[in-house]
């Protein structure tokens, strides 16, 4: 059952793409759907770019403050996800982008971060000086 599912899900949007774009380009808007896919793509190759590196500078700060932040791997999971399907031609498939982009993440998961265990070595702050 599970198997068949996936594959009307796998067989069912392709086509369900197809028959969008072939009804949106039927009315003589042809130039406009492709300037659509084109531009789509683009975009979506830039937010792939863009979720690479704020993946990076998010942990990091993330990690500066002795902490690991799982809301910047949701974030960047989102924003791949949205950059996938941008890259894949058709209007259904950007406008579930636009609905990953759009929709703010969750409270709890944004809140919810790890601390790191509090270090158990001995930190002795004080002045050198060395005297010839």
């Amino acid at each position: 059952m599970k198997r068949l599912l996936l594959l009307s899900i796998l067989l069912g949007f392709p086509l369900l793409e197809a028959t969008v774009l072939v009804r949106l380009s039927s009315g003589g808007h042809a130039w406009w759907v492709v300037a659509w896919c084109v531009l789509a793509a683009c975009a979506g190759v830039a937010l792939l770019k863009e979720a690479r590196f704020a993946l990076v500078a998010r942990l990091a700060a993330a990690f500066s403050e002795g902490r690991f932040n799982i809301a910047a791997l949701v974030e960047s999971a989102r924003t791949v996800l949205a950059g996938l399907l941008l890259i894949f031609p058709g209007v259904v498939s950007d406008f579930i982008a636009l609905t990953l982009l759009l929709l703010p993440i969750p409270r709890p998961i944004v809140e919810r971060s790890t601390p790191y265990p509090p270090s158990r070595a001995t930190i002795i702050d004080g002045e050198f000086r060395r005297s010839r």
